[in-house]
C-alpha cells in the first residue's frame, strides 16, 4: 500500500526535527537554496587554483574535470552530512588546502600522489573523530575561545566577501598592504563591484526589516541587476577587461546543460612516500590534518551558534557524528582529486535566511549535483553579488562579541588575536592556533594555570610545531 503524502511529510519533519527547531519546509529550502548560490563560486574557483599547478611530472589538471568533480563531491558529502548529522551546514573543497596543494605540494609529487595524501589525511581525521580525540580538543576549548572563534570566521567571512567582490584588494605595496578598490587604489569604480555595494545595501535593509527571505531576494536582485549591466555594457571577465567580473560572467547562455567529465574519480596513489620520502611526505600529512581538524573545528563552532543549535558548552546535536562525516570529507575529496572537502562557512547564508536542519543541506547537495550538469547556469550568479550575503552573514556572526566580558586582559588578548588573525592571515587554523597559544601562556602566566585543560596545552605544543614546520622541514 502506497502510503498518503502526509505520511512521507511527517516523517521528514520527525526525521530532520524541523518543526521541533522552530522552521518550516519552505524555510529549509530556501536556505538550501541561499547557501548553494553563495559557494557556486567553488565550482569555479576549485578548479582554477587546481588546474594553475603544474605536478613534478609537469601535468596539469583539466579545468572542466575538476569543476565536475568538485560539483559531484560536494553534492555527495553535503547530503551525507545531511543525512548523518541532520544540521544545516554544507561541504565543498577546502580553499586553504586546495591553494596549498597547488602552491607547495605537487611541485615535488604528481597530482595523484598528492590527492592520495589528502586521502591518509582524510583516514587520519575520521579515526581520531571516531575515538573521541576529536571531541576531546572541542570540549577542552573554553568557551570565551569559542564565541571567538565565532566572532572570527564572521570577520573572515566579511573579509572574504569584501574581497570577492573587489571592495578592498591588495596594493602590492608593504605599506598599505591593502586598500579600497579592485586594485587597491582607493578607487571603487568597477561596475561589478558597484553592483556589489547595491546588493549589499538592499540585503542589508531587508535583513534589518526582518523581511523572510531577504538575503535570497537580495541575491535575486543583485543577478539580474549583473546580468542587465553585461548585456549592456558587455564587461567580460576581469582577465581580459580590469574593469571586469571576477570569477564568473553573469550572461545568460543558449546551451544551460553540459555532460560531466569525471575522469579524476579514483585518480589518487599513496606512492608520494617512496618519491620524496617518509619525512617529508609526514611533515605534508601534518599540515594537511592540522589546517583541515581546526578549519573544521571553528567553522563548527561558529555556525552551530548562529544556527541557535549550540548549547551552553557549544556542543551542536550529533557533534560526534558530524566530526567524523567531516573527515570523510577530506577522503572522498581526494578520492575524487577534488581535494579536501569540509564544512564551509557560507553555509551562514542558509543560516541566516531561516535553515534550521539538514534539509537545508539536502537541497544545497542536490544543487550542487545538478551543477555537475548545469555548469553554465550556475555561473550566472557572478561572484561579487554572492559576496554580497556573505558581508551580511559576517556582521550577523560579528555581533555574538557581545557576550565575551573582555574586561580581563587575560581573556581579551586572546580573544582578539583569535579574531584578528582569522581574517588577516586568511585562515581559520592560523587564528585557532594563536589563540590557543596564547591562552594558555597568559592565562598560566597570570595564576590560572589550573583553569587550563593539559589537552589545551598539548593542542597549543602542536600548533606552535605547525606555525614553525617550514624551519623544522629545513632542518629535517
Amino acid at each position: 500500500m502506497t502510503k498518503p503524502a502526509g505520511d512521507t511529510a511527517g516523517w521528514v519533519d520527525r526525521y530532520f526535527e524541523i518543526t521541533a527547531r522552530g522552521s518550516n519546509v519552505v524555510t529549509e529550502l530556501r536556505g538550501g537554496l541561499v547557501t548553494f548560490i553563495a559557494m557556486a563560486y567553488i565550482i569555479v574557483l576549485n578548479p582554477i587554483i587546481l588546474a594553475s599547478g603544474s605536478d613534478v611530472e609537469g601535468h596539469q589538471l583539466g579545468f572542466a574535470q575538476v569543476s565536475a568533480v568538485t560539483s559531484a563531491a560536494a553534492g555527495a558529502m553535503t547530503i551525507l552530512f545531511a543525512v548523518v548529522a541532520r544540521m544545516p551546514f554544507a561541504f565543498a573543497a577546502g580553499l586553504g588546502i586546495n591553494s596549498f596543494l597547488a602552491s607547495s605540494v605537487v611541485g615535488s609529487l604528481t597530482w595523484s600522489e598528492a590527492m592520495g595524501l589528502v586521502v591518509i589525511n582524510g583516514l587520519i581525521i575520521v579515526a581520531m573523530a571516531a575515538t573521541g580525540v576529536r571531541k576531546m580538543v572541542f570540549d577542552a576549548v573554553p568557551m570565551e575561545l569559542k564565541l571567538a572563534i565565532t566572532v572570527g570566521i564572521g570577520f573572515f567571512i566579511l573579509f572574504i566577501g569584501l574581497v570577492n567582490a573587489g571592495f578592498v584588494a591588495a596594493t602590492g605595496s608593504p605599506s598599505p598592504p591593502v586598500g579600497l578598490g579592485p586594485q587597491g587604489n582607493g578607487s571603487i569604480s568597477g561596475v561589478p563591484t558597484l553592483i556589489f555595494a547595491i546588493t549589499l545595501l538592499v540585503t542589508g535593509v531587508l535583513v534589518a526589516r526582518k523581511l523572510r527571505g531577504g538575503i535570497l531576494i537580495g541575491l535575486v536582485v543583485g543577478t539580474l541587476l549583473a546580468v542587465i549591466a553585461e548585456a549592456a555594457l558587455d564587461l567580460g571577465p576581469a582577465t581580459e577587461n580590469p574593469g571586469g567580473w571576477r570569477l564568473s560572467v553573469p550572461a545568460l547562455t543558449s546551451s544551460p546543460l553540459a555532460l560531466p567529465d569525471l575522469s579524476l574519480l579514483g585518480d589518487f596513489s599513496f606512492t608520494g612516500f617512496g618519491r620524496i620520502g617518509v619525512i617529508a611526505a609526514l611533515m605534508l600529512v601534518f599540515t594537511l590534518v592540522f589546517t583541515n581538524f581546526f578549519d573544521a573545528m571553528g567553522t563548527f563552532t561558529g555556525l552551530s551558534r548562529q544556527a541557535g543549535l549550540a548549547d551552553n558548552s557549544g556542543n551542536f546535536p550529533r557533534l560526534q557524528s558530524a566530526l567524523v562525516v567531516e573527515g570523510a570529507g577530506a577522503v572522498v575529496g581526494g578520492m575524487a582529486s577534488a581535494s579536501s572537502n569540509t564544512v564551509f562557512v557560507e553555509s551562514g547564508a542558509g543560516i541566516g535566511e531561516g535553515a534550521r536542519t539538514g534539509l537545508a543541506s539536502v537541497t544545497t547537495g542536490l544543487l550542487f549535483l545538478a551543477a555537475m550538469f548545469l555548469t553554465p547556469v550556475a555561473e550566472i550568479v557572478p561572484s561579487e553579488v554572492a559576496a554580497a550575503a556573505l558581508v551580511v552573514v559576517g556582521a550577523m556572526m560579528i555581533s555574538h562579541l557581545r557576550e565575551i566580558d573582555l574586561s580581563d586582559f587575560s581573556v581579551a588578548l586572546p580573544v582578539v588575536l583569535t579574531v584578528a588573525v582569522m581574517p588577516l592571515s586568511y585562515s581559520i587554523a592560523n587564528g585557532i592556533g594563536v589563540g590557543f597559544i596564547s591562552w594558555v601562556v597568559v592565562r598560566s602566566a597570570t595564576g590560572r594555570a589550573r583553569d587550563v585543560s593539559p589537552l589545551l596545552w598539548v593542542v597549543a605544543v602542536g600548533f606552535l610545531l605547525f606555525f614553525i614546520r617550514g624551519w623544522l622541514d629545513t632542518l629535517l
